[in-house]
């Protein structure tokens, strides 16, 4: 007989120098465009919000918004939000306890109203394939060009990966003109990459939703999508 245990993998512990901040939250509608309104109204909560380049807002996305590989083509159309929707922020772990002061504020935004309640620290995925929603790039870059700078940045890290997809282009309002983002998935991350990853994001205005990666099943399953 001939039997072959197998290879045990190395243990990996997440660190928590960085975490995602889950609230919960009573909230029915918010626009699709709501990057700039809800940073605006957490950081009226919460005045320090968005001074580090690492202050993180993960936007808020419902069923009928494609799962968030694409954006509904209607900015000024209404997300109708569940019970089991959430605010997240992406922060370092000695700003969190700041942060539970958002819990039990109201947020006007963008006239919809969000009552914020308790919060939860989450700490970051290592699975293999990651996305972000919204990376910010150049008006009118076109995907290949895309694709090679981020592979740069992340190469840049020390971040090993295998495959790399884009998603489409589209942009978000603010005062001071149109944010032009595309969205991303790496694939067959190690997991101390998949967290280096989402520790670091790539590209500005994290506070605005950009540049922050998440936790993704399969490549294959934005594919189809």
């Amino acid at each position: 007989m001939f039997w072959q245990e197998d290879v045990q993998k190395e243990f990996f512990s997440v660190p928590e120098t960085v975490v995602d901040v889950s609230f919960h939250i009573d909230c029915r509608t918010l626009p699709v465009d709501h990057a700039y309104a809800l940073s605006a109204a957490i950081r009226r909560a919460l005045p320090w919000f968005g001074d580090e380049p690492g202050d993180g807002l993960h936007l808020i996305h419902v069923a009928d918004s494609g799962n968030g590989w694409e954006r509904p083509s209607h900015a000024f159309a209404l997300l109708h939000l569940s019970r089991r929707t959430r605010l997240v922020l992406r922060l370092a772990r000695d700003r969190v306890e700041n942060a539970r002061a958002l819990s039990g504020q109201t947020l006007d935004v963008a006239g919809n109203t969000m009552v914020v309640g308790e919060a939860k620290v989450v700490p970051l995925s290592p699975v293999a394939t990651l996305y972000a929603r919204y990376i910010v790039v150049p008006a009118g870059q076109d995907e290949e060009q895309f694709i090679a700078d981020a592979v740069q940045q992340m190469r840049a890290m020390g971040v090993q990966f295998k495959r790399v997809l884009a998603g489409k282009p589209h942009y978000f309002d603010t005062p001071g003109g149109p944010i032009h983002v595309r969205s991303l998935m790496v694939a067959d991350l190690s997991p101390p990459d998949a967290v280096t990853l989402q520790e670091r994001g790539l590209g500005p205005h994290r506070s605005l939703g950009c540049g922050l990666f998440i936790a993704h099943k399969s490549i294959n399953k934005v594919n189809t999508e």
